[in-house]
């Protein structure tokens, strides 16, 4: 089969033939029919030092992805060959004490798909059979692909409450666009969201932003409170971006008693105003992954019942290419001014 690897330890991937992997018996086989690209592959592809630090070679790359089941194992017996499914990329143990307390996206163990072992840059990718989360066979699959990454952003947007909240998003990328979509969705009074993208920019209204900000010309959210007639701040603060100062300007703008969800990943360490997250009492919490699997009862029920929801979520996907392009596709998703790009493997 086809597969998209990392064969030695350094930058570049390679589009290689390999056999299909073999399917365990609490696993299930997917023919992978859509796979989307992220920060993630992109870091492993570049190989930095995180990347050098975290991947064994050889493996193959990617996480996130839509497919049919074509095998399952002997032990499997909730998911059934022809299934259409989404994976959950975290792998958990199952004994750690917050698997055994129903925390299992707090496991201690968590090992990655496409990072920690093969992945879904491929024809075919195995996963246990409770990571496959089944789907409905109408189901666009760019949309199955984007399950992985909507996740991260409803696990974000409805850490707390946000309906008849101000809310503000940092980083317009595809989550944060996918966030803005989740938090209109839900309630939130007005949504302000940043970037140094105009074009992500735009896609962040299209979702249900009311005012954005374009960092790269100088603009700022004290102006956008002004412009949106706010007078103490904002209520929920989405952090997408892992920019310094795009979390400075953040903290800057909160109410007093504000609540800061941060999902974005830094490149380095960056200093935080501290004096103002006491003072102003602002709760940060870190978001990581998806909880399971609640966030994929959340996401489903959403998508069921709101037709401009998924159309708000489709919308992100603004790149697909062939699996033999893949290299057009990582150049598009390295640019960073559009949304998803999206490998279709069939």
């Amino acid at each position: 089969m086809r597969a998209l690897r990392k064969v030695s330890a350094g930058p570049g991937l390679e589009l290689v033939d390999i056999p299909e992997p073999v399917c365990g018996p609490k696993d299930v086989k997917v023919r992978v029919a859509r796979a989307g690209l992220c920060g993630t592959d992109l870091h492993l592809e570049g190989w930095d030092d995180w990347a050098a630090s975290t991947v064994r070679v050889p493996m193959t790359v990617g996480h996130e992805f839509f497919g049919e089941v074509v095998q399952v194992g002997s032990d499997v017996d909730h998911v059934t060959v022809g299934d259409l499914v989404s994976g959950e990329g975290h792998i958990v143990c199952g004994t750690c004490r917050n698997c055994r307390a129903g925390r299992r996206h707090l496991c201690i163990h968590t090992v990655g798909v496409g990072v920690n072992r093969d992945g879904a840059f491929a024809d075919h990718v195995v996963i246990p059979a409770t990571n496959a989360w089944v789907q409905p066979t109408d189901l666009d699959p760019d949309l199955g692909a984007l399950f992985d990454p909507l996740g991260n952003a409803v696990h974000t947007a409805l850490q707390w409450p946000v309906a008849g909240e101000d809310v503000v998003v940092t980083g317009a990328g595809p989550i944060g666009v996918m966030a803005t979509a989740v938090a209109r969705h839900a309630g939130a009074r007005r949504i302000a969201v940043t970037d140094l993208s105009a074009r992500r920019l735009e896609l962040a209204l299209a979702a249900g932003a009311d005012h954005v900000v374009d960092v790269s010309l100088g603009e700022t959210l004290r102006e956008a409170q002004e412009a949106l007639g706010m007078l103490e701040g904002f209520d929920i603060g989405l952090e997408m971006s892992g920019a310094p100062g795009a979390v400075e300007d953040l903290l800057a703008n909160m109410n007093h008693g504000g609540r800061v969800a941060m999902l974005g990943l830094p490149q380095d360490r960056y200093a935080i105003d501290w004096g103002r997250v006491i003072t102003h009492m602002i709760t940060l919490r870190g978001i990581y992954g998806r909880e399971m699997f609640e966030t994929w009862y959340l996401m489903g029920s959403m998508l069921a019942s709101s037709a401009r929801l998924r159309s708000a979520v489709s919308s992100v996907v603004t790149g697909r290419y062939p699996a033999h392009e893949w290299q057009a596709a990582f150049a598009e998703a390295r640019a960073g001014q559009g949304g998803k790009v999206v490998l279709d493997w069939t």
